[in-house]
């Protein structure tokens, strides 16, 4: 039988700590798909009317208010991750002149897959990044099965050669609408150490652990910390 020792967070520091325990059995599995259910069923109804005027200020230009793009989900399979829209239509051509343009945007982009200034992020977009109010259509995908609520950074295609043999751990999990990453600095945190996060959350995983990370999503946005 594998160990039931808790995780723990240390509240001193911005990153997560761990005392060991075992791999997840088929019953853990089983356990947090109901918890992903239930706590899914609920954000939506909680969120519904939130959801719903996000859904009109971002459609009021005139473009779709829901994007889709495809993301790696469990056992490597493809699946497409729904987010509200925060960016303008064009975004990547707009991308491409940057990358071409730009080589302090290009060396940042190839480092984080992330922009400092990003010119394709439009004005809401912008606040919807910063509450993270733009993942709330990920619930659907948590409900459809290609997401948890806790769990690894969904990742593109591009990024699976810089999680290396690591993969082949990631890649065991479903993605998570929040994780290790988002309540360790997120931004802040460079890319080989979010990728050491997501490993250490697939080493730990547990119930307990999944809700201290929630607990701790909540502090970091309340913060609008590493954004």
């Amino acid at each position: 039988m594998h160990s039931e020792a808790h995780p723990f967070l240390d509240y001193s520091h911005d990153y997560v700590l761990f005392v060991d325990r075992g791999r997840s059995l088929p019953k853990d599995c089983v356990r947090k798909r109901i918890f992903d259910i239930v706590v899914a069923c609920i954000a939506l109804l909680l969120f519904a009317p939130l959801m719903a005027i996000v859904f009109i200020v971002v459609k009021m230009d005139g473009a779709p208010a829901i994007f889709g793009h495809k993301r790696v989900g469990a056992d490597g399979k493809p699946f497409t991750c729904y987010k509200f829209r925060s960016m303008v239509t064009d975004a990547h051509q707009r991308l491409k002149r940057l990358l071409e343009s730009n080589p302090a945007a290009r060396e940042e982009w190839e480092r984080t897959h992330k922009l400092t200034n990003d010119p394709r992020i439009t004005r809401i977009g912008v606040f919807l990044r910063k509450t993270s109010l733009d993942e709330l259509p990920q619930l659907f995908n948590v409900l459809r099965g290609d997401m948890s609520i806790v769990g690894p950074r969904p990742i593109v295609e591009d990024e699976i050669a810089n999680y290396r043999d690591r993969f082949q751990e990631y890649k065991q999990c479903r993605p998570g609408l929040t994780g290790l990453w988002q309540v360790s600095g997120r931004n802040l945190v460079e890319y080989d150490r979010r990728t050491e996060l997501d490993m250490l959350y697939r080493a730990h995983q547990s119930l307990w652990l999944d809700i201290m990370i929630i607990a701790r999503t909540f502090k970091a946005l309340y913060r609008y910390h590493g954004y």
